[in-house]
């Protein structure tokens, strides 16, 4: 499964990307809102620091201005996949970009129906969101399940991008599922590590050296 992380902060994901961590990064214009950031200044800085898509969004709702807009975000750089919402205009702009070569990140996806369209469409990423789902009480696994279904059995390559990741548990049932990649905050991945059982040994065996009186170093 690849990794995508879900900010603009550029500290954060060079932290993550030095770790070999990173295979891409997702933004949105909420997300450049918290950074404070120009969005072509921070977008061209990620952009050149991963080697992976760096997911930008256009803030149009029409198809001819999305389009237009699609254009300017991808010459920032080579890896910039151009990211539209999940409406009729937006699967318009998406098959005209795809068709230009940009990579493009379909969002806001809540239903299987959409993402059979994106694919249609030529998205290169559909992002299913699973935890704003779950805040309405449906299952955002299930979701990301059929659409996995409904690709593999027609050989869609559209990649699924789990989205909206808030708990660790949201990384391990995609993985388990088979999404393709997951977008998720850097505290969400770095609490990946984290387990009380680790914890615990660790403190029982440092106790134990303690009490050897020996040191490595």
């Amino acid at each position: 499964m690849k990794f995508f992380v879900d900010t603009a902060e550029v500290d954060e994901i060079a932290e993550l990307n030095d770790l070999g961590m990173v295979d891409g990064v997702t933004t949105n214009p909420s997300l450049i809102m918290k950074s404070g950031r120009d969005i072509l200044e921070v977008t061209k800085e990620i952009a050149d620091m991963v080697d992976g898509p760096v997911s930008a969004e256009v803030v149009a709702t029409d198809a001819d201005a999305m389009i237009a807009e699609g254009r300017k975000l991808a010459k920032i750089a080579d890896n910039i996949a151009v990211k539209v919402p999940l409406t009729w205009d937006g699967l318009k702009a998406c098959n005209v970009l795809t068709n230009e070569g940009n990579m493009v990140n379909v969002t806001l996806c809540f239903s299987a129906n959409q993402a059979l369209l994106a694919a249609k469409a030529g998205a290169t990423f559909i992002s299913p969101f699973i935890g704003r789902l779950d805040d309405i009480n449906l299952d955002g696994m299930e979701l990301i399940s059929d659409i996995r279904q409904i690709y593999d059995n027609y050989g869609f390559e559209t990649q699924i991008l789990a989205a909206s990741i808030r708990t660790v548990n949201h990384a391990f049932q995609s993985a388990m599922i088979g999404a393709d990649v997951m977008t998720a905050p850097p505290k969400v991945i770095k609490q990946m590590a984290s387990h009380v059982l680790t914890d615990k040994g660790l403190e029982a065996f440092l106790a134990d050296w303690e009490k050897t009186g020996q040191k490595i170093l």
